[in-house]
This record gives structure tokens, sequence and C-alpha cells, in this order.
């Protein structure tokens, strides 16, 4: 087999089928093929890392491990000055490891948008709830957080028997909780909730930059960036502006 032939191999080997063909990569007389079994090896070692880092961040889910059914739920979007704030309630499946979970602050937009696609596939249930611009503007932001939460929790098809939260603890919900600071970065199941969350308010304010052009939201996601605080200044509020959080600008 030729270098490129052996290349091309490793590219798309998965860790398993590279645990295998490692050794033989490295008895190679060809300096060529010894270098790309050294980076086969480097990225083996890589996920081996990832997979140390996912078993920690499943202290909460084995702490509850008696538990049928586990909910994680977070939310995003309690800062921009639009848009609405999303809350997300996953129920991952406890005999499937989803790798390179994480706060989706830490990861990019591609691998938001991968690991959304996978959490969508393998999830026992997701649930999605929104509090609109003017029901913020009502009650406040971490009242509408609560009603984005207990509306994600409403659209499960399963009932969990454990909600794991990124730092609150949800009014109005029966349902045993427990509140883990920079959850989102210590529980599997509140990663996966943050990253539905963003993921989906994101593709929302991307839809909303084409209904009320001019204040970028397709980049800035309603946050108060200095393009769109000028374009407040200039043009005024749209309709899915928060108006108890512009009062600055206009």
């Amino acid at each position: 087999m030729g270098i490129g032939e052996i290349r091309e191999l490793a590219k798309n080997a998965t860790i398993e089928e590279l645990r295998e063909y490692i050794p033989v990569w490295e008895s190679d007389e060809r300096t060529g093929v010894v270098k790309i079994a050294e980076s086969a090896r480097k990225k083996v070692a890589a996920f081996e890392k990832e997979v140390e880092r996912t078993y920690a961040m499943q202290e909460y889910e084995r702490k509850h491990a008696d538990c049928r059914y586990i909910c994680g739920i977070d939310e995003v979007g309690r800062g921009p000055l639009a848009g609405p704030v999303v809350a997300a309630a996953v129920v991952l499946p406890k005999d499937m490891d989803i790798y390179y979970l994480n706060d989706s602050k830490q990861l990019s937009a591609k691998k938001r948008e991968q690991l959304y696609e996978e959490i969508m596939q393998k999830a026992v249930s997701v649930g999605i709830g929104f509090a609109n611009e003017k029901c913020i503007d009502e009650i406040n932001i971490l009242q509408a957080d609560y009603v984005a939460m207990r509306m994600a929790l409403s659209k499960l098809t399963v009932t969990p028997d454990i909600l794991l939260n990124d730092a609150v603890t949800i009014p109005e919900v029966t349902i045993p909780q427990e509140s883990i600071i920079k959850g989102d970065a210590k529980s599997v199941s509140i990663a996966a909730a943050s990253i539905v969350a963003k993921v989906t308010r994101d593709r929302y304010m991307v839809q909303m930059d084409s209904v009320y052009p001019g204040y970028d939201f397709a980049s800035n996601k309603g946050y108060g960036s200095a393009k769109h605080i000028e374009a407040l200044k200039s043009i005024g509020p749209c309709e899915i502006h928060r108006r108890t959080f512009i009062s600055n600008f206009v």
C-alpha cells in the first residue's frame, strides 16, 4: 500500500482501527509511514484523554445511577438586548457516551452544531422552551428563565426522576432537583442541554436577521455588539428588542 493510501486510511480510521494499524505502520521501513503512525498515536492519546474527561463529567450522573431518567437543564440568552431566552431539558441514555460535551461557550460554532445533531439523534428525550422579549420585560429575566425551563420540561416525552440544573432551583417543579454551580462544565447532561439551547437560539436569531435587517443579528445573536448598539441609536428598536434592556441606548 502506498504512503498516500495509508495516509487516507489513517484519516478515516476509527480509534479502534488506529490501535490495530499503529504497530504495523511503526514497523514499516518507510519514514513517511512511521510519521503517519506517530500522528495516529497522538490522535489515540488525545481521544483517551477525552474519554477520561467525559468520565469525570459523569460524576453527577453516577451519583444518581439509581434513577432511570436523569435530566440536565440549562438556558441561554440572559444577556442579549434582543430575542428570547431559550432553555433545553435533555435526558441522555445511560449506556451511551457522547464525547466532547462541554459548556457551549467553550465550543466552536461548528462543534456545537455537530454535537447538537448527535444529541438530538441519541437522546432519550429533548424538550425546548422559549420566553420571548415581552415575557422578559413583563416578569424580569430570572422569572422568564424559569418559564422557559418549565416549558422545556413539559415538552419531554419521559418524566425525569432527577433534574440536574446549572446553578438554579426551578420553582413550581415537583421533580427532585440538584443545583450545580458551573454545571455545564461538570455534568454531561447539563452540557448537552447547554448545547441544544445555544444552537436553537442562535439559529432563531439568524432567522431574525432577515426579518429585522440592520441590527446584525446573524452575527451578534442579539448581544450588545458595537454595530448592534449603533443600529439601535440610529434606527431605533425592533419588535424583538427587550425594552427593559435597551433604555441606556434608546
